[in-house]
């Protein structure tokens, strides 16, 4: 395995960031993200990246033409076409089609940011290099960073394939038609090229693309030149913005996912920060307006296809209210018609789309589901924020019948292992995807080991006391463990909880004693560096170590 040097690293020089990111990063009160960073942004690809892209039908790859402008465009081939032969290394046997911006780009060295989305699933994963080798039908591709992605903003969408595909048409010009402005005007997906190469050779630098979505409409065509769309919350990173804070040059690709047509867009960027137009947009951080140098329009350019998952999304009424603690509360919902809700697997979360009153648009969040995967409900259970919109609503503003839409359950952090021992490690409202899992062990049929180990303020904050209690209770094989970290004077230790102090990866060593555990871990962001860290420092294979980014 090659080692991360992102992992091991305390010399600024060797950040995963770059002095962009970081100035946007500590405007925005983020600087904390560093820390989290280095453990999770790798020179290499984990084993289950690899295995990500090698599934992969198409990729979403940046890059500069040879003025130097970003653009990004889209990869297909048929399956199989990405392999990884190395941790490092990626062969894609695709490239640009004829006419396409980039289609010169892809040479020896050149600066790539590719991202691979699956959007049926709402998986992602980001990797950026530069290019080792590049021949007339593949690109080689080594690895400078590689890290996953949550799945926000991200609307499904099955793929399928056209046999017949037309012949590629290419349009070029400096000012958006009318045609192409409707496109934009419509579209609830773009992705964004972006790049930054400084003085040195740090692996910080290189191009980067990812992904923006919102409802239909959200990016807003303000005339023949310019657009502009709302830039939401997101993993802290601020890869884009730090890179447009350097460099304002940005490409954007606007895919027609019912004819496989790509709108390739290119310019300089400028981001509104507080002006009174942002406060006027729902969740939007700040404004970020394009100003477009040049066209490239390519007209039935895929074989691949893309049609809406209207199966996916669904209906619910609020059924029950239920306060688990000072600051979180539950909702339950059931499907509105009455009928069967999808399946999801314990750990997986919901995404939802809330009408707040007084909000322009519907407001996206997503929840992990905290209630057993066997039942026909939903429950969610969600923290008051302060200050925050969406959980404010929840809290106070959403009543027992009332409807709200949703996707599908989604997300990858559910128990890979059916027999192996479990070790369920959170902290504060980390404990809602336990819960779920913990749901599940509880009802199956064999006797493996759980150990569920919880850190809470005091009893005032500690939610879902009495479920887990009644859960374990029913099962020998599940052991609990919690602790307060500022226990109240109505708290009792042994009754309430076990022991005073945090949860601790020393801790857990004392507690687990199995070799082929596998742990699972969530809650704050520092709290899952530090304990994934000392876990691997303790000699638990990184493999068997699993946490929830979103």
């Amino acid at each position: 395995m090659v080692e991360s040097v992102f992992r091991i690293a305390d010399d600024d020089q060797l950040s995963p960031f770059h002095e962009g990111e970081r100035q946007i990063q500590k405007r925005m009160g983020a600087e904390e993200i560093e820390t989290w960073a280095r453990k999770v942004i790798r020179d290499y690809m984990p084993a289950q990246h690899r295995e990500f892209y090698e599934a992969q039908p198409f990729l979403i790859v940046s890059a500069r033409d040879e003025k130097g402008r970003p653009w990004a465009t889209v990869l297909e081939g048929n399956d199989g076409f990405v392999t990884s032969p190395e941790p490092d290394r990626l062969t894609i046997t695709s490239v640009p089609v004829k006419g396409d911006a980039l289609e010169a780009a892809f040479v020896e060295k050149a600066d790539v940011g590719i991202l691979g989305i699956e959007l049926e699933t709402r998986r992602r994963n980001r990797v950026n290099g530069r290019i080792e080798d590049k021949s007339d039908n593949s690109i080689s591709f080594a690895v400078d960073q590689s890290f996953g992605n949550c799945p926000q903003y991200i609307r499904e969408r099955k793929y399928w394939r056209n046999a017949a595909k037309p012949a590629i048409r290419v349009f070029r010009g400096h000012a958006l038609t009318a045609f192409q402005k409707d496109w934009i005007g419509a579209a609830d997906t773009f992705f964004i090229a972006s790049g930054y190469r400084g003085e040195g050779d740090t692996l910080a630098y290189g191009m980067d693309v990812s992904h923006r979505g919102g409802e239909r409409g959200f990016v807003e065509v303000l005339d023949e030149r310019r657009i502009r769309f709302p830039d939401y919350a997101g993993n802290n990173h601020y890869n884009t913005l730090g890179n447009l804070a350097l460099d304002p040059r940005a490409g954007f690709l606007f895919l027609d996912f019912s004819t496989g047509s790509l709108l390739q867009l290119t310019g300089k960027a400028s981001i509104d920060w507080n002006s009174d137009i942002v406060s006027r947009v729902p969740g939007a951080r700040q404004l970020v307006t394009l100003e477009i140098e040049e066209i490239v329009e390519l007209a039935s350019a895929l074989e691949l296809r893309w049609q809406e998952d209207a199966d996916s999304a669904r209906t619910l009424r609020l059924m029950e209210k239920r306060q688990e603690s000072a600051d979180v509360m539950s909702l339950l919902f059931e499907a509105r018609d009455g009928g069967d809700l999808p399946v999801f697997e314990a750990g997986q979360h919901l995404p939802i789309e809330l009408n707040i009153p007084g909000q322009i648009g519907k407001v996206d969040r997503t929840y992990s589901l905290s209630g057993s995967p066997l039942d026909n409900r939903y429950r969610i259970s969600v923290k008051r924020e302060k200050g925050g919109l969406a959980s404010t609503f929840l809290h106070d503003g959403l009543q027992v019948g009332s409807i709200v839409e949703s996707r599908k359950p989604s997300g990858d952090f559910m128990m890979t292992c059916a027999e192996c021992p479990l070790v369920l490690v959170s902290a504060g409202i980390g404990v809602t995807p336990m819960l779920s899992i913990l749901h599940k062990v509880s009802r199956e049929q064999g006797d493996r080991s759980v150990w569920f180990v919880h850190g809470a303020r005091d009893g005032n904050h500690h939610p879902f006391r009495d479920e887990i209690k009644k859960l374990a209770d029913n099962r020998s094989n599940i052991e609990l463990l919690t602790l307060y970290s500022r226990p109240l004077a109505s708290d009792i230790q042994g009754r309430d909880f076990d022991e005073e102090g945090r949860v601790s990866a020393e801790l857990i060593s004392q507690l687990v004693d199995r070799a082929d555990a596998h742990y699972f871990i969530c809650g704050p962001a520092a709290f899952m560096v530090g304990v994934k860290a000392d876990l691997e420092d303790l000699g638990v294979p990184e493999t068997q170590i699993h946490y929830e980014t979103f």
